[in-house]
């Protein structure tokens, strides 16, 4: 995993940014999970394993898989699954809303995150039904 440590922001807390060695994140230009402060926050996240689509056809099995490529980023930062405040789940399609729903509770359940599920046109790899974001509070101390 690649490490970066850049910039402070205005309260003069330190900038960490992580970067996962995916396929996109050196083209397009971004980390997998940056930490400012007692704030984790994670890029989207797929079911791209390796460089390849896992679960092709399966919104349920992608959507751990993306959950838990996020915890894993956030885990690289000092969060726990508990520390997670904030969810966004893209869906391709209204059909996969329930079993993309009840995968997210599945593993957020008991720790009740906001959470918002939009349905869109579509994600990079034609083979995503799904695309996560986490964000996590960390307090101080």
């Amino acid at each position: 995993m690649t490490i970066e440590v850049g910039g402070s922001p205005a309260d003069g807390a330190v900038v960490t940014r992580l970067g996962s060695g995916g396929p996109w994140e050196a083209i397009y230009g971004y980390s997998r999970v940056v930490r400012a402060g007692t704030l984790a926050i994670t890029a989207g996240c797929t079911s791209t394993v390796d460089g390849r689509v896992a679960h092709p056809g399966d919104a349920a099995a992608q959507t751990a898989q993306a959950i838990r490529i996020g915890l894993d980023a956030l885990a690289e930062v000092g969060a726990e699954p508990g520390d997670v405040v904030r969810t966004r789940m893209y869906v391709t399609d209204r059909l996969f809303v329930d079993e993309v729903g009840r995968a997210h509770n599945a593993v957020f359940g008991p720790v009740r995150p906001v959470a918002t599920m939009v349905v869109v046109a579509g994600l990079v790899d034609p083979e995503h039904l799904v695309e996560v974001e986490l964000e996590a509070y960390l307090p101080e101390g």
